[in-house]
């Protein structure tokens, strides 16, 4: 705790649920149950939010929630708002000229941060908490989130590693938060792999090899994008595949779930021995469950996307085999690309090395945390540039 909490306003424009404002809800959460700083996040979209914070109030602009102030980032918020100590603008997105202005006026004036994305390209680390003079005359730093000790860190909560260690330890916890889903008793060799991606045309084919495989497998598949793909798969209207929607074809079982909070979709990932995930926060939450995962990044003109994911694949790897290794590139590829067959063969490889994609999976963790996490980092950068 800080024994001298400072106060934060985080903007966020919501463009994908699980993602910006992810990243950003568990962030100011974080901050003030970790540290002590009182913390407003400012939504424009809380509909969306809400999928991922049910206790919000859609008829309020101004709540609290776990200890957040939550408000309505609309087009008049300018006029009443007064910064806190440190203001940041969340992936990318802009606060108005209003705004701007009565940050200039502040005296002191505000610590003002722009959160980047998360990225394990290697350029972060000489931009990271470089500042920028603006033409109202204040400072605003670059703050880039990244895996080595040079970046800003990965969002972590300090009692994470053992909560999940926890869940993981009782076979309990899993089965009775499947019971829940609604899922009929499966085999108790059944792989459990769940599914949180955008739409791929790969998937089609590796749903087919699931289900004329010689094991078990259990797809949970949270609502989201990648419904297209496994409607069309199924053969049945996309309307009809909503929360509860169950069907068993040869060895593969398909259990449909509805959008949780954030501690729901933890203990899924914590419960399945696979999780293929999308976005920033789900990858990063894959990375925390210490299992093997699939990260389908987020497609950009010019497959740009494609540097960030083999930047984060090749400081993922360093450990593993090459076979194990290439054919994980091979799949995350082929899955982006929608290569269906390609997919299937990285994937029958990578089977061949379950038990040293597993023990990577432990590991990593402690590797990507070394240098500290996000909050954290976040907490001293600021303190030392308003000292």
């Amino acid at each position: 705790m800080s024994a001298n909490p400072r106060r934060w306003d985080i903007f966020c424009n919501v463009v994908d649920n699980y993602g910006d404002i992810g990243v950003t809800w568990r962030l100011a959460r974080q901050l003030v149950d970790e540290f002590g700083q009182r913390v407003c996040l400012w939504v424009d979209d809380l509909a969306s939010f809400a999928r991922i914070c049910p206790q919000l109030r859609l008829d309020q602009a101004r709540q609290q929630c776990q200890g957040v102030n939550i408000a309505h980032w609309d087009a008049d918020f300018s006029a009443s708002w007064q910064p806190g100590d440190r203001v940041i603008e969340a992936f990318a997105c802009e606060l108005p000229e209003l705004a701007k202005q009565r940050m200039a006026q502040c005296q002191p004036a505000p610590l003002w941060l722009n959160l980047e994305y998360l990225s394990a390209e290697s350029w972060i680390d000489e931009c990271h908490g470089l500042p920028s003079l603006q033409l109202n005359g204040l400072q605003k730093y670059f703050y880039f989130p990244g895996f080595t000790q040079r970046s800003g860190g990965v969002i972590c909560e300090h009692s994470l590693a053992d909560q999940r260690q926890q869940w993981q330890r009782d076979p309990q916890s899993r089965h009775q938060l499947f019971a829940s889903f609604g899922l009929p008793p499966q085999e108790e060799q059944t792989q459990y792999i769940s599914l949180f991606t955008y739409e791929s045309a790969a998937l089609p084919a590796l749903l087919t090899h699931w289900r004329d495989s010689n094991k078990p497998i259990c797809c949970l598949i949270p609502q989201g994008r990648i419904l297209n793909s496994v409607a069309s798969w199924l053969d049945q209207p996309l309307e009809a595949i909503t929360p509860g929607y169950y069907r068993q074809q040869g060895s593969l079982a398909i259990l449909i779930l509805p959008m949780t909070d954030q501690a729901g979709y933890d203990r899924l990932l914590w419960s399945c021995d696979v999780n293929w995930v999308r976005g920033e926060d789900s990858f990063l939450r894959a990375q925390w469950a210490a299992r093997p995962f699939l990260w389908h990044i987020y497609p950009q003109a010019d497959e740009a996307h494609l540097e960030k994911l083999t930047a984060f694949l090749r400081l993922y790897g360093q450990n593993l085999s090459a076979d194990c290794y290439n054919a994980l590139i091979s799949l995350s590829v082929a899955y982006d690309k929608g290569q269906g067959n390609a997919a299937v063969s990285a994937w029958q490889t990578l089977e061949q090395h379950a038990t040293e994609l597993q023990a990577h999976a432990q590991s990593w963790p402690q590797q990507a945390l070394a240098g500290g996490d996000l909050a954290s980092r976040l907490v001293q950068f600021s303190e030392k540039r308003l000292k």
